[in-house]
């Protein structure tokens, strides 16, 4: 049977994330993925040690090098980011992490958004200043910013879209022709949006990254992390990061994020509707001040939004001027959404994130920067992931917290 993954017929994103990189099993018969669990695998007698020499024609050789379950799950991600190959990692962190090794070098020179990831951000301001790579930290929502920096030694530009915690937009197809003229790749984290909404490899990214663990695994039951791009990178990250650094992902939790994965473009939906119900019942809350939601007309980037993403995702945020008092309230009384980190699981998370607080632990920014970030989350966020539960019950949770501050 043909491998539905390289096959032209599936044009739809929902058979795309039910079929591709899927076959049934050739020996029983089984039409869902087998769960291969073994570290490693029969060889040509002839075969090299080495991960540089010849192993003949064995496709398989050593679980850190490929494995049959984690190939199924790196064919569909492909599939869905219409992407040449995926490698998937253990985590977000071993993918953002093996891609900086992968594209940079002592002397390079690296533009990364200025609001990402915390972890993300930590790494860069922690590990790469070591590694000897220098790092121009830009809103990367205003396209000059990352015109003006850029350098003859950029090599990697980094964004996330939107971005993590505050929801800020970055035009894709804008930084993509800027790292085109530069000569510089572009890379992309579109975790928040998923391929159901931004697919940036089409609007011309070099890479996107995922961490699998959010949206794309859909379940809060297992941690991965992925890099989508042209073949001839992937095989190079594979060979020289995925081998040689090991964070590769467990084929368990390939698995998991493989089953996950058929549902996405429903969950997603879902997610979308359930998020603009809550975030427009939000707005007319007394104890809210300020909700942000890609798909509220009130987002300052909405436009952006509505032209770059085909889905507004789950995730928003809002301010009360009782911040101080909600985290502890919400996690007591809190019996739908989970007081909890993490995001894109089918059950609702909220978290606080004080604004004082990120900007002295993860985030190192210019004055006009702190500035930008204030205009997005003032004194203090509550990040909501929105699952797929019924919006009345989600508003009804609230509701019952926000009558103890009467």
């Amino acid at each position: 049977m043909k491998n539905p993954s390289s096959s032209e017929s599936l044009t739809g994103m929902q058979t795309r994330a039910v079929h591709a990189g899927e076959i049934p099993d050739a020996t029983t018969g089984a039409s869902s993925p087998n769960l291969i669990m073994s570290s490693t695998f029969l060889a040509d007698p002839e075969a090299s040690f080495s991960a540089e020499g010849d192993h003949r024609d064995d496709r398989y050789f050593y679980t850190r090098w490929g494995n049959p379950t984690v190939a199924q799950l790196e064919q569909k991600l492909a599939a869905l980011e219409e992407g040449e190959a995926a490698m998937a990692f253990a985590s977000g962190m071993a993918a953002v992490t093996g891609l900086f090794f992968h594209c940079l070098r002592p002397g390079d020179h690296l533009v990364l958004g200025d609001v990402v990831y915390a972890a993300v951000s930590e790494l860069a301001q922690e590990f790469l200043h070591e590694w000897k790579i220098e790092v121009t930290r830009v809103d990367t929502s205003d396209p000059d910013n990352v015109a003006s920096a850029m350098r003859d030694n950029t090599r990697l530009i980094y964004i996330e879209t939107p971005c993590n915690p505050i929801l800020r937009l970055t035009d894709i197809r804008a930084i993509a022709r800027l790292a085109q003229h530069g000569g510089a790749q572009l890379a992309v984290d579109s975790t928040f949006a998923t391929p159901v909404a931004t697919q940036p490899l089409n609007l011309g990214a070099d890479y996107v990254v995922h961490s699998l663990t959010k949206y794309l695994g859909g379940h809060g039951d297992a941690v991965g992390g992925a890099v989508i791009g042209r073949n001839e990178d992937i095989v190079r990250m594979r060979q020289k990061v995925g081998i040689r650094m090991g964070g590769v992902i467990s084929p368990f939790n390939a698995w998991l994020i493989l089953r996950g994965l058929a549902t996405l473009p429903l969950r997603m939906k879902a997610h979308e509707e359930a998020a603009m119900k809550v975030a427009t019942w939000l707005v007319e809350q007394p104890a809210i001040t300020k909700v942000t939601y890609p798909g509220l007309p009130s987002h300052p980037q909405h436009a952006l939004a509505r032209e770059q993403m085909k889905n507004f995702s789950g995730i928003l945020t809002f301010q009360s001027d009782h911040h101080r008092a909600l985290p502890s309230l919400f996690a007591q009384h809190l019996q739908t959404i989970h007081y909890a980190v993490s995001l894109g699981h089918h059950r609702s998370l909220i978290f606080y994130i004080p604004t004082d607080e990120i900007l002295k632990t993860s985030f190192t920014l210019t004055e006009e920067q702190d500035e930008h970030y204030r205009a997005y989350a003032g004194e203090a966020i509550f990040r909501l992931s929105v699952g797929i539960e019924d919006p009345e019950d989600l508003c009804n949770d609230l509701a019952r917290v926000f009558a103890k501050l009467s």
